[in-house]
């Protein structure tokens, strides 16, 4: 499960994106990966937690993207 969020507003000079995925390990744990920057620019973050399941970390990218989507954020078309 893939999901990229984009929050553009020039007015307020914000062009950002937040990218979350859920994969397992070499060792078979669960995670949920998430990154996150400005668009167009190098760098950016990337942070990764942990599930004991798949549905723990499904879970937490639901939650996740649902507050992404309560700050102003909104799927990416391309």
């Amino acid at each position: 499960m893939f999901v990229r969020l984009e929050k553009i507003n020039p007015e307020a000079h914000q062009w950002r994106f937040y990218a979350m995925h859920v994969a397992q390990t070499l060792f078979g744990e669960w995670c949920l990966i998430r990154e996150w920057g400005r668009i167009g620019a190098a760098g950016g973050q990337r942070m990764v937690d942990y599930a004991a399941t798949r549905e723990e970390a499904e879970a937490a990218l639901d939650r996740l993207s649902a507050r992404k989507y309560r700050r102003g954020y909104s799927a990416c078309q391309g």
